[in-house]
Parts: C-alpha cells; structure tokens; sequence
C-alpha cells in the first residue's frame, strides 16, 4: 500500500476515555463557533485526509505555502488551511490554552491547541494561490471576506458531524481496508464535482486499463453558483456505476470538502488527499479545478513537473470528443478525422439541455443517468 502523504496517517479522532477526558477537560474552556467548510476541514485533519498537517498551519509553514508551495520541511502542500477569526474574538483567546470548536447549533466538534495567532495580507495571499486577485473568482472572493486573524494549533476531533451523504463517507483508514481487502495493488483516483458523461466515464476506463481499482471521489461541499448540488452527483454516479462498471473494480466514496477553484494548486492539493486515500494513480484532466479562462488550459498538468516527489502518479488526459466516423471517443492521437466529424463534451451545453428537460445526446451522456438528473426538480446550485 502507498504510504502516506509525510509518510505517517494522521489521527487525531478521540474516542472512549479520551474523548470523555478531553470534554470533562474543556467544560469550561472557551467555545469558537465554525461554519460547515471549516467543520469538514476539521474532520479532514483529523482523520488523515490532510495528511501530514495536525492542525491548522502555523505561519511559517503558511508563508512557507504561500511562497514556494511546500511546508517548512519540505513536503509539498499547496493549499493553505486555515483558520480566521475577527480581531475582537482573537484578542480574547489565549495561546497555550485549548479551544473547543462547534457547529452553529452549538455541537462541540473539537478541540484547538491553539499556539499562534497571526494576521496576513489578504489580497496577497489571494493572488499566490489563485494567481488573480480578481474578486470574480470564487476563491479569491472567498479570501478576501476572512476575518483578520488567523489561528494555529493541533487539532482533536470530538464529533463527526452528521451530514445527509453519511453513507457514501470513508476515511483515509477505511479506503486502505477496502482497496486492500479487493487486492487492489494500483488505484487510479478520480476527482469530481460534476455528474458523469461519456468523457467522464471514458478517462475512468482508459485510467482502469492500466491499473487494479478505480476509486471515484467526488467532491461534496460549497460549491459555485450553476454546479451540481451533491445530491443529484451522487445519485447519477450510482446509476452509472450500476449499470456500466464493474463492481469489483470500481469504489465511490466522497471527499467532505469546499472547491477553492485554484486550478494548478488545486491539482496538487486533490493527488495529495488521493494518496492519503490509498491511491497511486490520479487522473488529471484539462483545466482541473479550474473557474472561467483564470488558467491555461493545462496548467494543472504542468505544475506536476515541479513537483517529482510527490508520491503518486499523475495521468494526464488532454483533450477528448466524440467522432462519428469512429462511433466512439477519442483523443487527438487515435482520430484521423476531421473537427466536424467531433462532438465536444461541453459542461455547458449538457447543461443547457437538461434545464430546458431535453435529455443530451447518447454520445455526450447515458440515457438512464440523465433521466436521474432530470428527475430532480433543480439539480443545481443557486
């Protein structure tokens, strides 16, 4: 099995005596309500999805991010996790002492070790990670709303938070068991915040010709306006997955996690989360994690040269069509065939078909994942 991310599996989930020591220890420990994308970020540390981070970053390890993408020992990371409060909350929290942190209900999550607190220039850190500091873009525009101060400390996890997707949820502990009770040796990763189409479920298959399981993981949390919601991608994978792959072969469990939209960063960011799942393999496709025109089109495959310790191994798909002279999908290397002779796999025009409650084309979607997708009555965000 792959190691992980750092080399070790975080974990840092109380459970039994220590959790119950740890709430009669903190009963009157100050309280810091989180909202949901901090609360998966949480779970995120603390069951090893993050792997190595123990908490949230101190700041020479976030300067260290910011600057060259690595943490201060030099294990690549690339994207910040963070922790920010207002002024007036920060200045009434003391370093050294523990922070309980809850739900908006009130729910102790866990608790925060807190050793730093420190503020940052928000427009700069924007413009490192997102490369813009074009508050059009929904990461940039999600930075520049932090509070001013930022907390730093190890974090404990008291509660998993319920969620209605609980049942498609595994940790990084839990995937390693399940790759390595179907004999999986090699696992191609696939990231996703969309429904699947025909290119979806062709770089999948391609990907699976080449290794032992595939390991479809898609994205749930706070997204942008116009994608998805969680339910309707769940669902219409599960169609897909039940009717057109092979159950031995293939596993879905989902990432609890908000899309910061950083495109190149990002890619990173997902190969790392998929290594500590127990991947070895992660398909790269073109403009991963990407928002509007901000990145080059392949930019999230090119920054993989910068980073050959990685650990796991990126699969690069550049671009591919439907051709009806083939009758099938194809990529620029294997279709002699003209331009006209190619259906694109536009996101947008799927999307303007099923809103309009016309079902796409066989050769852009399967029917029976479509007729899922439309039977939601608004399958997405607003």
């Amino acid at each position: 099995m792959i190691q992980p991310h750092g080399g070790k599996l975080v974990d840092r989930v109380l459970e039994g005596k220590k959790r119950t020591e740890a709430l009669a220890r903190t009963a009157k420990a100050p309280r810091l309500k989180i909202d949901a994308e901090l609360v998966s970020d949480v779970e995120n540390i603390a069951t090893g999805v993050y792997s190595p981070l123990e908490g949230f970053l101190g700041e020479a390890d976030f300067r260290s991010v910011l600057d060259s993408s690595r943490l201060r020992n030099d294990v690549a990371w690339t994207i910040p996790i963070v922790l920010d409060v207002d002024r007036k909350t920060a200045d009434r929290l003391r370093t050294g002492t523990e922070i309980v942190l809850e739900t908006g209900e009130g729910t102790p999550v866990a608790i925060l070790h807190l050793e730093e607190k420190y503020g940052t220039d928000k427009g700069e850190m924007a413009e490192k990670i997102f490369g813009t500091r074009d508050p059009a873009h929904p990461g940039v525009a999600k930075v520049l709303a932090m509070k001013e101060v930022l907390l730093a400390g190890p974090v404990d996890l008291l509660e998993m938070v319920p969620t209605p997707f609980d049942r498609w949820k595994l940790s990084p502990k839990e995937t390693r068991v399940l790759f390595e009770s179907k004999g999986w040796r090699t696992v191609v990763g696939f990231q996703t915040r969309n429904t699947p189409h025909i290119g979806h479920e062709y770089v999948q298959k391609a990907a699976l010709t080449f290794t032992d399981g595939l390991f479809i993981n898609p994205v749930i949390g706070k997204k942008k306006k116009g994608d998805f919601k969680d339910e309707v991608i769940l669902a219409s994978y599960e169609e897909a997955i039940r009717l057109y792959y092979i159950k031995e072969r293939t596993a879905m469990a989902i990432l609890q996690m908000e899309m910061r939209y950083a495109g190149p960063r990002e890619a990173i960011h997902h190969a790392i989360i998929r290594k500590n799942f127990g991947c070895t393999h992660i398909i790269i496709g073109r403009d991963h994690a990407g928002v509007g025109s901000y990145y080059p089109p392949f930019a999230a495959q090119e920054i993989f040269e910068h980073f050959p310790d990685l650990g796991i191994v990126p699969m690069f798909f550049r671009s591919f069509s439907y051709c009806r002279t083939c009758g099938s999908v194809v990529n620029e290397k294997i279709c002699p065939h003209p331009h006209e002779e190619h259906i694109q796999f536009s996101g947008t025009k799927i999307r303007d078909l099923l809103v309009s409650g016309e079902c796409p084309p066989p050769e852009l979607m399967r029917p029976e994942v479509a007729r899922v997708i439309m039977a939601f009555k608004d399958p997405f965000n607003e």
